[in-house]
């Protein structure tokens, strides 16, 4: 059984390195790999980003995340990429990797994803530019999931996003926000379903063929994890039941989650 040990949104503030790191020199003792699910710098300041690096670097296990919202604030997102690269974490974007393990292989596929709402409640893509734009962006980050996740050709895959990808695990956060926190676009994905564009308010989501060859292919997701939602839930699942976790830190409670794979069951 792989262990995967996950946290997001650490907002991290410049000066903070040496009060966190002690919660994170023993992930190796408990956890295979490490996987951060955005938002890691408060403010997406180099001088965060720096506190990111001494954070994470050198924990004698794989750690590999996506950047959140925060992280683009100033527009530095790709020195904070760079940054965190040059300390050892694989950052991914639209791209996967693949972990070898004691306990077998796994393949991480990310993207920060953007959020759009789900089935029934989401942005269409017509009226104002503004509008149009808003629900390109969505499917642009949900296609480029759908390609880190296409990538991979290990049965044991993890999706890592920042934006939520079912908006069971975003309750506790008010339901006029859920838009801007995540989207069904990312969940079909992840289920392997391909999605021509977001629908209008009222309308099912427009699927079309599975991912690959087979309809086998679109269970092989074992988990997917999230941040972005600190007031949401931690537990819920995609419309074809892959499980999801959100490990926003106010919703885990501690400095990292750990959860068994295949099973998803959370171990501390």
């Amino acid at each position: 059984m792989v262990r995967i040990a996950a946290v997001g949104d650490l907002h991290v503030t410049a000066g903070s390195a040496g009060r966190l790191r002690p919660l994170y020199r023993r992930v190796a003792e408990v956890a295979d790999v490490l996987l951060l699910a955005g938002d890691l710098t408060n403010d997406g300041g180099t001088d965060s980003a720096a506190d990111v690096c001494v954070l994470f670097r050198d924990l004698d296990l794989p750690v590999i995340a996506v950047l959140g919202n925060h992280d683009y604030d100033r527009g530095h997102q790709a020195t904070v990429g760079e940054m965190l690269t040059e300390a050892g974490v694989t950052v991914l974007e639209g791209t996967s990797t693949v972990v070898d393990t004691a306990r077998g292989r796994v393949g991480i596929a990310g993207a920060k994803g953007f959020g759009g709402g789900f089935a029934g409640y989401t942005v269409a893509a017509h009226g104002e530019p503004e509008m149009k734009t808003f629900a390109m962006h969505a499917e642009e980050a949900a296609r480029a999931l759908d390609g880190a996740l296409s990538a991979l050709d290990v049965d044991l895959q993890v999706a890592l996003t920042h934006y939520a990808p079912t908006r069971q695990t975003l309750v506790g956060e008010p339901p006029e926000l859920y838009p801007f926190l995540g989207s069904h676009l990312l969940g079909a994905m992840i289920d392997g379903e391909d999605v021509h564009g977001g629908p209008a308010a009222g309308e099912p989501p427009k699927t079309g063929h599975p991912r690959g060859p087979a309809a086998a292919d679109r269970h092989r997701v074992a988990l997917a994890l999230h941040g972005h939602a600190h007031y949401g839930t931690e537990v819920g699942a995609t419309p074809a039941g892959t499980p999801v976790r959100n490990v926003a830190a106010p919703v885990i409670g501690v400095p990292f989650a750990v959860y068994q794979l295949p099973t998803a069951k959370r171990l501390r």
